[in-house]
């Protein structure tokens, strides 16, 4: 059974315990999200045999990131792509997604599958054009046989774009920048060339048959996405969200679980309005979002343009953040790449949790802040998420050994800093109070 079927019969499965500790709730609020669609505890039964650590998305847990890694059809390493994965779990990627779309992508994804601990998503179109010389080639069963292959590998939660039907198609001719999800495109494509309707959709039950006999879980994917803040909110995006609703339900009905994709450009003042949208279109399925991002004037900066608008939708009810690099919109990612997208999203989702007033959340904000004030170093970079950066930012203007434990730091030096002022400020009004106490009258 999966785990949701295992949560609607009242059971509480291992993996339900396990993530009950994790995010410090009782395990029977855990069940009983997940028997209500609300959260999702993404782990193949394949995975899970060989040492997935089971984790939950949706509202009522962390807010989480997910990390894309992968090749392209122009560079393909599997070396690259694990260190890849070994810089984004270290630094607390929740599930990373193999994104390849060249070279051997059976033998890379299965050498990420066997070292993540984490969570691992694919979109299987991308492997299944490479089967085809044009994408029109492909069947219906050519697609649902690549989505069963992935399953039996070990592939925890899927990207499957069921939602983009033909008549959406001609709403997005107005559009700046059309059809940007590379998976919605194949589909468009291929419904434009063979004019029939999505197979992905027609096919719904038969493909939730083969996700639910490994407990897949549904990622399913804004093929209608907005690449462009002029292309946000528009009629293409809702009339895909309103399908991914409907079939949100059909997939829940099967016994499957389900998260929902959002959108990648929406300006801020859109963004709150988009997860309300879509919590009622989907029945509170989680929501996992790109970004968005709130601007799109800065290409080699959009892990900080997307991080804004990652924070916001996550305090606004997204339960998962798909992180931007640097790289976006200019190139494939590489290993530093991935740490500034991860940092970046990090800050991003622990920002919503505070947002959220998440129980225990603001605990690490404290406890660094006692530290800072203490000038306890040690004790601040351990704290904080990226230890090595704050390490050599405070010694490489300070690298002489009896400064790195001083009361100042090369900012404001030992007579400008002003937590060291505070603190004498502190001890001569404490004095000043006491000789008032012992001398009340002053004489």
């Amino acid at each position: 059974m999966t785990q949701l079927e295992i949560a609607r019969r009242g059971e509480i499965s291992e993996a339900m315990l396990h993530v009950a500790k994790r995010e410090n709730l009782d395990p029977e609020t855990v069940r009983a999200e997940v028997a209500r669609g609300r959260m999702i505890i993404p782990a193949n039964t394949e995975h899970l045999a060989r040492g997935l650590e089971p984790m939950a998305i949706g509202k009522m847990a962390r807010c989480k990131i997910n990390a894309n890694i992968g090749n392209s059809a122009v560079t393909s390493n599997i070396d690259n792509e694990l260190a890849k994965l070994r810089m984004a779990v270290s630094l607390g990627a929740d599930t990373v997604m193999d994104l390849s779309t060249g070279g051997n992508i059976d033998q890379i994804r299965q050498a990420i599958i066997a070292a993540s601990p984490v969570p691992v998503g694919t979109v299987p179109i991308y492997q299944a054009i490479q089967k085809v010389k044009h994408v029109e080639e492909l069947t219906a069963r050519d697609m649902i046989e690549m989505v069963e292959h992935q399953a039996k590998q070990g592939v925890d939660y899927m990207t499957i774009h069921a939602g983009i039907k033909r008549d959406y198609i001609p709403l997005t001719a107005r559009r700046v920048t059309g059809i940007v999800s590379r998976g919605g495109a194949l589909m468009a494509q291929w419904m434009a060339a063979r004019g029939a309707e999505n197979p992905f959709y027609t096919h719904f039950d038969e493909l939730c048959d083969v996700m639910r006999a490994y407990d897949v879980s549904f990622s399913l994917g804004d093929s209608l996405r907005p690449g462009s803040i002029a292309d946000a909110s528009d009629a293409a995006q809702f009339a895909e969200l309103k399908t991914l609703g409907e079939l949100t339900l059909r997939a829940r009905e099967r016994g499957c679980q389900v998260m929902v994709e959002g959108p990648g450009h929406v300006p801020m003042d859109q963004i709150a309005m988009n997860m309300e949208k879509q919590a009622i279109l989907c029945d509170e399925a989680p929501f996992y979002v790109l970004g968005p991002l709130v601007t799109d004037i800065a290409p080699g900066y959009d892990h900080i343009t997307s991080a804004i608008g990652a924070a916001l939708a996550g305090w606004h009810g997204a339960s998962m953040l798909c992180y931007v690099t640097p790289k976006e919109h200019l190139g494939l990612p590489e290993v530093e790449d991935v740490r500034q997208g991860v940092i970046a999203y990090k800050i991003a989702a622990h920002a919503a949790d505070l947002a959220r007033h998440r129980p225990g959340a603001r605990d690490r904000d404290d406890a660094l802040s006692r530290a800072r004030y203490e000038f306890n170093w040690e004790e601040q970079f351990r704290l904080s998420l990226d230890p090595e950066t704050a390490r050599r930012m405070h010694d490489e203007t300070l690298p002489q050994d009896a400064f790195k434990s001083a009361a100042f730091c090369s900012m404001c030096g030992p007579r400008f800093c002003s937590m060291r002022i505070n603190e004498d400020v502190r001890k001569l009004a404490l004095a000043t109070t006491s000789l008032v106490e012992l001398n009340p009258a002053g004489a």
